[in-house]
């Protein structure tokens, strides 16, 4: 998975779609509001349905609702390893499940220098990265926290992290935390939790 490719016809239009919106501001108007309805912690730990699929994809949400960072570090990767990973997000059929990181962890992850930027790590860090932050099909909720113990997440990177009762992530480099108040974002191809932390699959 680590040399992950996708020769998708619409990557170029995807990268350049995903770059713009990076550096600009979405009105509260356009934003794409979490689709979850009950913040409660205890969702997680109870056999709740799984929400239908949303209108949006993951890109989608990804660029219309804040996640900035994220979509630059796409786009990143994308641009400099031709992953295509901006347009299996915007237009592929798969469903996935991604942790996704805020703006704040980003910024964290980069020390809070106003001036340090995701293109100044390596390409192939922030791919596997990513790839860390994915696991394959649409995995609400309750079955990524346990009620119990802990539950093992083997993601597209082909390294696992652990979830806690606690709504706690243990990776490989760091821990993080699922926020209680959005997770179940449902998109058309997948599921989005947001996490406090860019969580990394080495130590650095």
């Amino acid at each position: 998975m680590k040399n992950l490719k996708f020769n998708l016809r619409n990557l170029s239009l995807a990268i350049a779609l995903g770059l713009a919106v990076a550096f600009t501001s979405c009105s509260k108007e356009e934003a794409v509001a979490p689709s979850n309805t009950n913040p409660d912690t205890e969702m997680f730990k109870k056999g709740n349905g799984a929400p239908a699929p949303g209108e949006f994809s993951i890109a989608e949400i990804a660029i219309n609702g804040g996640f900035d960072s994220l979509v630059v570090a796409l786009s990143y990767v994308d641009a400099q390893l031709n992953a295509g990973l901006v347009d299996l997000f915007l237009n592929g059929k798969d469903q996935y499940t991604v942790f996704a990181p805020t703006n704040e962890a980003f910024a964290a992850l980069l020390g809070n220098d106003p001036a340090a930027q995701i293109s100044d790590l390596p390409a192939d860090l922030v791919l596997d990265v990513l790839l860390y932050h994915v696991t394959e099909g649409r995995r609400t909720a309750n079955s990524v926290v346990p009620k119990k113990g802990s539950r093992q997440i083997t993601t597209l990177l082909g390294e696992t992290f652990n979830v806690s009762p606690e709504l706690e992530i243990t990776a490989v480099g760091n821990m993080a935390n699922i926020d209680p108040d959005n997770f179940n974002i449902s998109a058309s191809n997948g599921i989005i939790h947001v996490i406090d932390a860019v969580i990394l699959p080495v130590v650095l």
